[in-house]
């Protein structure tokens, strides 16, 4: 027979101390002799969160800031205007980065990672597809950044208040690294959302957006999960029409686009220099930076259609993503710098044409087994004519978009695993196949030609990359 133990439930408040007075004096004497009068530490034990509690709203966190970087993604082809796709490609990795924080240290806090990766939410769900559903940029940027964006940057500062300052540091640690891009990033979205009011959109109808998702959010305990719900918005833009991603890029009314060759001089209609001489290839390689923007595009869009497969390869396509913003700032910046108007210089669409609409794997494997390879093969030869002319702005640009598209490559190779199980070889030659059709169909290449499929220097060329 079992036998029972009471337990006493003790009152802690009246627990004394055992404290004897010579080491008390002893150690007063040792302080008083100390010569270091170092900061006092002034934080406090104790906080509202226990470890479970914490975890949830982390884990919470994490999807919504997972669901952002995918759902922005999607819209790397919509949005037409040159900054804000520029802008959006960095707050990717931004938003990618903060879940990465908040996995991290929600594996410390023991929750295991098939529970932090495989988490869904179907309210969280129906939140970022309804802000997605926007019907152009300004909504986007309105239910993005303006409602869900500062919704979690308010919760995050409470949290960081609320929480225990010294048993949870790690936590609000993150949360404040977080909110060093969230500053930024919402405050130019403010500034691009009046530029949009300013050229003419209409403020009434994104104000009405934006009272629209405030209550869907309301409606699901606010960012953190721990408000009164309220009552959902009737109807939801999904409820008739569920979001789907688009396939068609837009460039802003800024640019002349071509789409019937990746030949820059046969855009132009006439070579601007001989073709073959470094003045050819400097340009060309700069003007090909310039439109990375077709690179936001594809490796966003990447992002979007591979959801949930696997967080490194999202991790990864997030921050290629940024690396292409980067690239795409670069050769903007540089062409000013050669004394161009950089819009002056006709802006290739012939990649996001051909990638946009098709299967991700295969769209995939072409910038990276052949555009960005394709830069590796030449970019060793331009470095070093650009070091013999003391070019010395061109080898610093180059220098960098080096070393990223060798990272590219690299991380490339793993994201393709997760794509698709098909070989190497057979992949490559598929995606020929796909590209020579979309190339056809294009005119950038004649049928009549009855030259099969293209090569992968043909790719290359007819590309542009």
């Amino acid at each position: 027979m079992a036998v029972v133990v009471e337990q006493k439930q003790v009152d802690t408040r009246t627990i004394e101390p055992v404290s004897r007075q010579e080491q008390r004096s002893a150690a007063a004497e040792r302080r008083a002799t100390y010569p270091y009068k170092f900061p006092r530490d002034g934080r406090k034990i104790g906080g509202k969160f226990s470890v479970e509690e914490n975890a949830r709203r982390l884990l919470r966190w994490f999807y919504i800031e997972r669901r952002l970087a995918h759902g922005l993604g999607s819209w790397t082809l919509t949005i037409p205007d040159f900054e804000v796709k520029i802008e959006t490609g960095r707050h990717i990795f931004w938003h990618m980065d903060a879940a990465r924080k908040l996995r991290d240290r929600l594996l410390e806090q023991e929750t295991r990672k098939a529970a932090i990766d495989d988490f869904r939410d179907a309210e969280i769900d129906a939140l970022i597809d309804e802000a997605l559903s926007a019907a152009d940029t300004p909504e986007l940027l309105v239910g993005i950044h303006q409602v869900i964006g500062s919704a979690l940057a308010l919760a995050y500062r409470h949290h960081i208040d609320d929480t225990c300052p010294v048993t949870d540091a790690p936590t609000i640690r993150a949360l404040k690294q977080i909110l060093l891009d969230y500053e930024p990033m919402l405050a130019w979205a403010e500034q691009a959302i009046v530029s949009y009011i300013d050229g003419g959109v209409d403020e009434s109808r994104l104000e009405s957006w934006r009272w629209h998702l405030a209550r869907l959010l309301s409606a699901i305990g606010g960012a953190a999960g721990g408000d009164p719900k309220t009552g959902r918005p009737d109807p939801l833009r999904i409820d008739s029409n569920p979001y789907a991603r688009g396939t068609v890029p837009c460039r802003d009314s800024r640019f002349d686009t071509f789409r019937n060759t990746g030949d820059y001089n046969l855009a132009d209609g006439a070579a601007r220099y001989e073709v073959g001489t470094y003045e050819d290839a400097r340009l060309r390689f700069v003007r090909a930076q310039r439109d990375e923007v077709d690179a936001i595009e594809a490796f966003g869009t990447f992002l979007w259609d591979i959801r949930f497969k696997d967080f490194q390869a999202e991790y990864d396509l997030a921050r290629i993503t940024w690396d292409e913003s980067r690239h795409t700032e670069i050769g903007h910046k540089t062409l000013l710098s050669f004394g161009y108007d950089p819009y002056e210089l006709p802006n290739r669409l012939t990649s996001s044409t051909c990638r946009g609409p098709m299967e991700p794997a295969f769209a995939m494997a072409e910038i990276n087994l052949f555009g960005e390879v394709g830069v590796l093969k030449t970019i060793n030869d331009l470095v070093d004519k650009a070091r013999d002319r003391r070019d010395d702005l061109l080898v610093h640009i180059s220098d960098y978009i080096r070393a990223d598209e060798r990272t590219h490559v690299r991380k490339g190779q793993h994201i393709l695993r997760i794509m698709t199980d098909m070989g190497m070889q057979d992949l490559e030659y598929r995606t020929r196949e796909l590209f020579t059709e979309c190339l056809v169909n294009l005119g950038v290449v004649k049928t009549e030609a009855n030259f099969g499929v293209i090569t992968r220097e043909e790719l290359e060329h007819y590309i542009g990359e």
